[in-house]
């Protein structure tokens, strides 16, 4: 029998698990209650929370509530959404990350101390992600978002630059950038940097990278949409090339288990743990299947 195990490094992070058991405390008092946006970027976790009774919607459906509760995810939101709450009435079940909330106030309050207008607050995160849209809209929209290395080329290094980073970056990038600003700034303009990654997910890096050496294959079960979970795929493809993304236990392609002795199962941090159980359980199933059909005996009437 193949070998199979489960990272514990992996699955929820503790502001989804918070946002997850918020839902479930208000789904339990038998209320209607809307989460604006997927409360996590996996679509089995938002299915089993459709079918307790959440409803999700997006920001122009927001708007035409009134008088209802509204949960807000992890990933935050920049103030209007707060403004809209309070026009119309809903109560905001607010499942913002810690780590998120506290990154929002210093972006708010480094922009609200913004003297000169040649200073730059410059955010490195996904342009159009749910965290990074709520950090811009603390600047009012000024912010500059910036993805990668290469796109650091385009701030002005005559001016003072704020650099501020989407909580589940890469913090190996975001060294780069920090060096590259470093070295093309003007003597004349000053720079300041904040390592706002989170330690939670970005020390999931070295474990996964380990976790994925020491297994013949590896099955990383992680939503499409997650950012997180790209880079974590990404960092076990770097080590094992034998690393396959799936969504589910319906995606996991059995021909791959030939010639294997060891199989491991892992996640993002939007990952719910019974997804993992999930797949463990197909894998041993199949070997289970497979074990009971070579033992029966072959009928040749």
């Amino acid at each position: 029998m193949i070998k199979i195990e489960i990272d514990d490094t992996s699955g929820f992070c503790f502001g989804v698990t918070t946002a997850i058991r918020k839902a479930e405390e208000e789904l339990k008092k038998g209320t209607p209650l809307y989460c604006l946006g997927d409360i996590v970027h996996n679509g089995k976790e938002c299915e089993r929370l459709k079918a307790l009774g959440l409803i999700t919607i997006n920001h122009e459906e927001f708007k035409q509530l009134h008088d209802v509760k509204v949960l807000l995810r992890a990933h935050g939101e920049p103030p209007a959404t707060y403004e809209t709450a309070r026009r119309n009435n809903i109560e905001i079940i607010d499942a913002t990350c810690p780590v998120v909330l506290q990154l929002q106030k210093r972006i708010k309050q480094e922009y609200a101390q913004t003297e000169k207008k040649d200073k730059q607050i410059v955010i490195y995160g996904k342009n159009g992600h749910a965290e990074v849209l709520g950090l811009v809209g603390q600047t009012n929209g000024e912010a500059i978002v910036i993805e990668n290395l290469q796109e650091a080329a385009r701030l002005d290094f005559s001016q003072d630059i704020r650099l501020y980073s989407q909580t589940t970056k890469s913090l190996d990038e975001f060294w780069q950038i920090v060096e590259y600003i470093r070295t093309h700034l003007s003597l004349d303009a000053t720079f300041e940097y904040y390592d706002t990654i989170c330690r939670q997910v970005a020390n999931r890096m070295p474990n996964i990278r380990k976790f994925a050496t020491s297994h013949d294959l590896i099955f990383f079960v992680s939503g499409k949409k997650s950012s997180n979970g790209k880079i974590l795929f990404n960092e076990c493809c770097k080590v094992n090339p034998n690393s396959h993304l799936i969504d589910a236990a319906s995606e996991i392609d059995f021909n791959l288990l030939k010639g294997v002795e060891t199989i491991g199962i892992c996640g993002a941090t939007s990952t719910p743990k019974w997804l993992m159980e999930d797949c463990k359980q197909a894998i041993t199933d199949y070997q289970n299947r497979s074990k009971s059909s070579k033992d029966c005996p072959i009928d040749e009437s």
